[in-house]
């Protein structure tokens, strides 16, 4: 059973991850509604069914998980993360070099 882009209820998330782990339907709603208590989800009502959706665009989640990775695990310096990264060959040699662009392009003022 699909739901709409964007869209989904309780038993469209435990149907999706269900391939993956079966959880009750309680735990799925209990985590939908911390999840919009905590402002990553909101929901509206279509007679008794409540249907959620991204209150924040994914890249605004990834962004914030990045960063609070960074402030627990690097103590909020984005440069070690990056050395680490560069030292334990986290990234291909593309990567690199896209990275030292947008840095260098950074630098000289001209965005990125």
């Amino acid at each position: 059973m699909g739901s709409p882009k964007g869209r989904a209820t309780a038993d469209h998330v435990r149907e999706g991850i269900a391939p993956y782990r079966r959880l009750k339907d309680s735990t799925v709603r209990t985590v939908l509604r911390r999840l919009e208590e905590k402002g990553y989800l909101t929901h509206k009502i279509d007679g008794r069914t409540y249907i959620y959706e991204a209150a924040i665009p994914p890249q605004s989640v990834a962004t914030h998980a990045v960063r609070q990775i960074i402030d627990r695990l690097c103590g909020g310096s984005v440069e070690r993360l990056l050395v680490a990264m560069v030292e334990n060959d986290v990234l291909e040699p593309h990567e690199l070099e896209r990275l030292a662009r947008k840095i260098a392009l950074r630098k000289a003022g001209k965005g990125g």
